[in-house]
């Protein structure tokens, strides 16, 4: 938005021209004025923050949900830039970021906001940035500290759910600001805070200014508190006949959020009459299979589904029909509290225990108030309303007892049910404790990384007194008095150690510079620690290994044909693990292992044990593990992050495979969204790190397919990407065309025509899934089966009928021999049975197996040469003068790279791999017959 169009800015220009800029109440009574006159009068609550917010003071704002803790902010940044100070929005995920710049543009104009992420910014410059914690807390540790001579050094910070300062893995970054900037003015926002005094104390001592608290406002929209002995679906048509929807169904699983809808279709949740609106809102939005077919039947019934396992577009819709009073139930997970834009009346907690990855236990207080939270819409309803239901055995119990009224006889014969066995119960004291308790006290979660080291070491100043500081005046030393009940600077201080471990290494690695005494003589008061390499700004941001995996590829031989696939498991093993994806794999890969076993005669407890070993595919493991580690003698800073090696994009290239196919074979429609962010990550990072020398054809054919088949699916995140990429502002995301186009197979054309050979990865598999049907049948010596295959594997004398080979299902048709007797003979083949026997007769005399198990089926023992010369054909002595005159035409006959040359080695028992077959691959006549044609050279010693 200009400038000129934006209100606040244009309220900033009246203050500076009437230079009342840096008068407090001049401040303060030009933004009241504002919120009035837009609508939105301030509340007691607001104007007490304000007022604090403009006389230099930081603030602490503990208010409830819905009592406009946005509009604070607003005017603590509208203070912050007529004071002639930057401001810093930052927020816990990147939706919030960017719903938060969108707003910020409308009041302060595109010139004056900002953006930045991991991996684009916008405007970076700007006085007002948007950014995640992570972004300023590594600002705060490069460019921070009490000497920091940052322009931004003194800037405003609104930290927006500050109650992430305690997630385990992530809030460190909501510590670090308040460590290392001390002359910045916080505003600390979140209604679920709990006691604050600790943060109160500890950002008055360090920044000398005083900090208040305003933890007594009143809801805006009252809540009511219930317990709830009715079974859902009951309970759910009454709040719907009653006008207290919409009703937001909280649960802790995906799973269990979509079941509970589906077994909402059999009652009535919304008239007729609703649902044709439904309807006719919908339109012509198009749902793609899978999971999209089940949301269209859910909406059209008037239940909507709300996870972070959805379709952005899929999550769009629902809110946007939610917002229109049309849906009146929305199932959902309990993310709702930063991760649905939908107005709510009602929450319905379905249960007040969780799995946090490790265990079953109950809510916490904070949760619990978290999710609660959400209920009542400001402006909309004059109360909001929690209904806590009870567990399954209660509901039974209740009515079992009003079943049996008031007879002491009936009462006394009713049997009550138990939890379940071994489950973790929740009773209505649970459910009163919840309610009636304030949110625990934050925990710090203040860690020592390579990342943070080095950050230190890279800022002007002494790094070692910077460093000791942050390891014996941080939160969790002050908070816990001494760690491990010793001095809190002394040996049993643990960020101490860490610390002392990460110099040595760096030290180790030549990272750092330790300068003599006799330099240190001659320049007194200078640090006598020093980088020996120049760190980029972002190292420890998006995708730290990124730049491991550029310096990885450079291992990669540009000759191999499986040179492009192996780029795209480089750019994988970086990126976040989509684990869905990787669970099924997994599941898939021990189901055919156990059922080979099985087959095998292995015994169920070897084939247990066996199968607990597999793990999804993990390409170039080995070899990237092994880089790693020489790689982190020189980049440290790795040390703090983990490799991640999987197959996800590479397995879609190599089989042909759609996202709706990826998500069809693993039984994925509860996970789309995941597998969707993962797609697009994957992409992005491969048009950032592969870089031009690199770029075969076939490289940047996969880049191009991928980033069509993204978009084709649900172009939002990659737009929004491309646009912040090009330091352009996205559009608005309400306007943006939700159709998703054709989704395409790597290699297919315009017109979903996949040649069987244009997919060259997924060939390959192709021909190596050809050439073991020999082998297993060598190995069991069926000969008459191998004349079959030879004979279906020739080249036949036209292409034959679509559906006539009933075999394996492949690209664009069959793949496998057909092995009808009839169908079998007719091409003709030299390799008649007899032939087989007696060309396998010295294998059988020298050894005494064939193997044809999951390692016989290594790629490793598969040849190709995809251009073969007449110099790589076997010698004359070996082959059959039929076999050598249709080797030689074949040759000539084709253009360079229609035939292949390919050896299959054998897996004996010596291990001496000194048997194997030849075969000829014929392209053109593949692409035809829409099978593999390949033609059996030898049979034999190599």
């Amino acid at each position: 938005m200009p400038a000129e169009s934006a209100p606040l800015n244009r309220a900033l220009d009246v203050l500076e021209d009437s230079g009342a800029a840096r008068d407090p109440d001049e401040v303060y009574a030009v933004y009241e004025e504002w919120a009035t006159s837009s609508g939105r009068p301030l509340y007691p609550h607001q104007e007490e923050a304000l007022l604090e917010l403009v006389t230099g003071e930081h603030v602490i704002l503990a208010t409830p949900t819905g009592s406009g803790k946005s509009l604070v902010a607003v005017g603590a940044i509208f203070s912050a830039l007529a004071q002639g100070r930057a401001a810093f929005y930052t927020a816990p995920i990147k939706a919030l970021v960017s719903e938060k710049f969108f707003d910020l543009l409308d009041l302060f104009g595109s010139a004056n906001v900002g953006m930045v992420t991991g991996d684009s910014a916008i405007n970076p410059d700007a006085p007002i940035i948007c950014c995640t914690a992570e972004i300023l807390a590594n600002q705060a540790l490069r460019d921070g500290g009490p000497h920091s001579t940052a322009e931004w050094a003194d800037a405003v910070v609104v930290m927006d759910e500050f109650h992430f300062y305690g997630d385990p893995q992530r809030g460190g970054a909501w510590q670090i600001p308040l460590l290392e900037l001390p002359r910045a003015q916080f505003l600390l926002m979140s209604a679920t805070l709990g006691d604050v005094s600790f943060f109160r104390e500890d950002l008055e001592r360090r920044t000398g200014t005083g900090v208040a608290l305003i933890d007594d406002a009143e809801r805006p929209v009252p809540l009511s508190y219930s317990w709830s002995l009715e079974p859902v679906q009951e309970l759910l048509l009454e709040l719907t006949s009653t006008h207290r929807e919409p009703v937001y169904v909280v649960h802790f699983s995906q799973k269990d959020a979509v079941e509970r809808a589906q077994s909402l279709t059999s009652v009535s949740v919304a008239s007729r009459e609703r649902r044709d609106r439904i309807a006719e809102a919908i339109g012509d939005f198009r749902f793609t299979k899978g999971f999209g077919q089940t949301l269209s039947r859910l909406l059209r019934q008037g239940v909507g589904v709300h996870h972070a396992g959805m379709l952005p577009r899929y999550r769009r819709l629902v809110e946007r029909l939610t917002q229109q009073g049309l849906l009146g139930v929305v199932c959902g997970t309990d993310t709702l509290g930063v991760g649905i834009n939908v107005p709510i009346r009602t929450v319905l907690i379905t249960a007040l225990t969780k799995f946090d990855g490790e265990r079953m236990r109950h809510l916490s207080a904070r949760e619990f108030h978290q999710i609660a939270g959400r209920a009542g819409r400001a402006g909309f309803d004059t109360t909001g309303e929690v209904i806590v239901q009870a567990p399954e055995h209660e509901i039974e119990n209740a009515r079992l007892v009003r079943k049996a009224g008031d007879d002491p006889k009936k009462l006394k014969r009713v049997v009550r049910k138990k939890a379940p066995s071994g489950s973790v119960n929740w009773t209505e004291k649970t459910y009163l404790r919840l309610r009636d308790s304030a949110p625990e006290p934050l925990t710090s979660q203040f860690h020592v990384t390579h990342a943070m080291a080095l950050s230190v070491l890279a800022r002007e100043g002494d790094p070692v007194a910077t460093m000791y500081r942050l390891c014996t005046d941080n939160h969790e030393v002050l908070r816990s008095g001494t760690p491990s009940g010793g001095d809190r600077s002394g040996t049993r201080n643990p960020h101490l150690r860490r610390a002392v471990e990460i110099y040595r290494s760096l030290r180790a690695g030549g990272i750092v510079e330790h300068r003599d005494a006799a330099w240190r003589r001659e320049h007194p008061g200078q640090p006598y620690l020093r980088l020996t390499v120049d760190l980029p700004r972002d190292f420890a941001l998006n995708a730290p290994l990124s730049p491991f995996a550029l310096a990885a590829m450079e291992l990669l031989d540009p000759e191999s044909p499986d040179f492009a696939v192996e780029v795209v498991s480089v750019v994988e093993a970086v990126q976040e693990d989509p684990r869905p994806v990787l669970y099924a794999q997994e599941r898939a890969a021990r189901g055919d292992a156990i059922g080979a076993m099985k087959a095998e005669g292995v015994e169920y407890e070897e084939r247990m044990e066996l199968a607990d070993q597999i793990t999804w595919p993990r390409p170039l493991e080995e070899m990237l593990e092994g880089a790693l580690s020489t790689y982190r003698q020189t980049n440290p800073w790795v040390a703090d992050y983990e490799l991640k090696p999987k197959t996800v994009v590479r397995e879609m290239v190599e089989q042909a495979m759609t996202f709706s196919d990826l998500i069809s074979r693993y039984q994925l429609a509860r996970a789309e969204g995941v597998v969707l962010r993962y797609l697009t990550d994957t992409y992005r990072a491969m048009r950032q790190l592969v870089p031009d020398r690199l770029r075969t054809e076939e490289v940047e054919a996969i880049i191009t397919w991928l980033g069509d088949l993204v978009r084709a699916v649900d172009s939002s995140l990659l737009d929004e990407w491309e646009q912040l990429a090009a330091g352009r502002i996205p559009g608005d995301p309400a306007t943006e065309d939700d159709t998703p186009s054709a989704e395409r197979r790597f290699g297919e054309d315009e017109h979903g025509r996949l040649p069987l050979t244009r997919n060259r990865h997924a060939f390959r598999v192709l021909v190596r899934n050809a050439l073991f049907r020999y082998v297993d049948a060598l190995a069991r010596e069926s000969f008459d089966t191998l004349e079959r295959l030879a004979a279906g594997h020739a080249r036949p004398a036209k292409a034959p009928d679509a559906g006539a080979d009933a075999g394996e299902p492949g690209l664009g048709g069959s793949v496998s021999a057909d092995l009808s007797p009839s169908g079998a003979r007719s091409a003709g083949s030299p390799w008649a049975a007899q032939r087989w026997e007696q060309s396998m007769a010295p294998y059988w005399r020298e050894y005494e197996w064939l193997g044809a198990d999951g390692a016989a089926r290594s790629a490793a023992l598969v040849e190709f040469i995809e251009v073969p010369e007449p110099a790589d054909l076997p010698s004359a002595v070996q082959l059959a003068e039929s076999d050598a005159g249709l080797a030689t035409e074949l040759l000539e006959q084709r253009e360079a790279g229609r035939v292949w040359l390919v050896r299959q080695t054998f897996a004996d028992p010596e291990g001496d791999h000194d048997w194997g077959l030849t075969a000829l691959v014929d392209l053109d006549m593949s692409d035809a017959a829409e099978r593999v044609v390949l033609h059996i050279l030898t049979l034999g010693p190599r």
